[in-house]
């Protein structure tokens, strides 16, 4: 059976995606020559992977365009097409197409400073450029900081949120930077007023990054904030709860508390079903039985420790629900988990696998259940 699975190099990157790219070229820059930047780009396309076509694309730009960098740059600027809907609040990536635009001036231009970064703060009004940006971050780390503190407050949400991005210490894709963790906390003091999710929703990502090495910088953040009130009050909860997600799965117990959560919650649990044994393709279904001792607030989680090829375990975190109850007041919540057989991301392997509930961090109780290897499954 051929293999129909989603393809997102091929959905990025393809013939029709260079032939835009290439029509925009033409559009921008005279004698261009479109026909042999598309055929020489699509010679070698289709046996890359996706990081590998991005620095394709990259390397027949340098063979296309002037070879004076200046020159160049002002090529790619005639060549862009309008930015992206500035009246948007999220989601608003942009296309791809334009990341080996970011690649060559990241490779070309890092001794052309103002001309490169004024070229990527237009580009990411297209299509997000956080890792072209890192490499001028390292080198030219103070004038890069004091740069972003100016774009920490421009017009266009992109760029705003491009300094955030720009300085995670864990970004994905994207080499690790010599920045100090703490150094851009001043910068999201500026970002995390801001009134569009996309760039909230980076500064929380960036403090889930930051948590991960030094929590209390991210906990001591969040209270300050908190106390100078500058953000809409149901937004900066929200940005707390993302921020905090991984101490949350920790069972940090300062998190938990700053979300308003007891890390010892006084519940009787009771796994009260559980499909015994599951073949690939099939999905998981169980129901846990919640008693309250007292009133209290819990979150949910389960955890599945997946077995591993070798035989060790390897242990998945989900959510499972929200809620709150009253003294002697109990809960039945069900869940249906589906184990997919040809998942791109993960592979099961048989074996008896542990489940166990997880409320405000802390373990509640657990089952078991078998993964069958499917003998029809060649």
């Amino acid at each position: 059976m051929a293999d129909e699975r989603f393809s997102l190099k091929d959905h990025l990157f393809n013939e029709a995606k260079v032939t835009y790219l290439g029509g925009l070229l033409e559009a921008g820059i005279p004698d261009f020559d479109r026909a042999a930047f598309e055929r020489s780009v699509m010679g070698e396309l289709t046996d890359l992977e996706l990081k590998q076509r991005i620095d394709s694309i990259a390397r027949h730009l340098a063979d296309r365009l002037d070879p004076d960098f200046e020159v160049a740059a002002d090529q790619i600027l005639r060549s862009l097409p309008p930015p992206l809907d500035p009246t948007l609040r999220d989601n608003d990536f942009g296309d791809f197409i334009f990341a080996p635009l970011g690649v060559f001036v990241a490779e070309q231009g890092l001794d052309h400073y103002d001309t490169s970064m004024g070229l990527l703060k237009e580009l990411t009004k297209r299509f997000s450029m956080e890792g072209p940006t890192r490499p001028f971050l390292d080198v030219h780390q103070d004038q890069t900081m004091a740069l972003f503190e100016e774009w920490a407050r421009d017009e266009n949400y992109h760029v705003r949120r491009l300094v955030s991005e720009s300085t995670r210490p864990a970004l994905p894709w994207a080499p690790r930077i010599r920045l100090p963790i703490d150094a851009a906390l001043p910068l999201l003091d500026i970002l995390h007023r801001d009134p569009t999710r996309y760039v909230t929703r980076s500064v929380a990502n960036h403090l889930n990054d930051i948590s991960k090495v030094e929590p209390t910088l991210v906990l001591d953040r969040i209270r300050l904030w908190r106390e100078q009130g500058l953000q809409d009050p149901g937004e900066l909860d929200w940005i707390t709860r993302h921020s905090l997600r991984t101490l949350v799965k920790r069972g940090d117990p300062r998190a938990l508390a700053l979300l308003g959560y007891s890390a010892s919650p006084d519940i009787e649990a009771l796994i009260t079903e559980m499909t015994p044994e599951v073949r690939p393709g099939q999905a998981l279904e169980f129901a846990v039985s919640l008693t309250a001792a007292s009133d209290v607030r819990l979150m949910v989680d389960y955890v599945i420790q997946f077995v591993k090829k070798s035989g060790a375990k390897s242990p998945k975190v989900f959510k499972l629900k929200n809620l709150s109850l009253g003294a002697g007041e109990s809960r039945v919540l069900t869940k249906r988990h589906p184990l997919r057989a040809n998942a791109t991301t993960y592979t099961l392997y048989p074996g008896t696998h542990e489940v166990t509930i997880v409320g405000n961090g802390t373990p509640l109780t657990a089952g078991r259940f078998e993964l069958i290897e499917d003998s029809a499954t060649e």
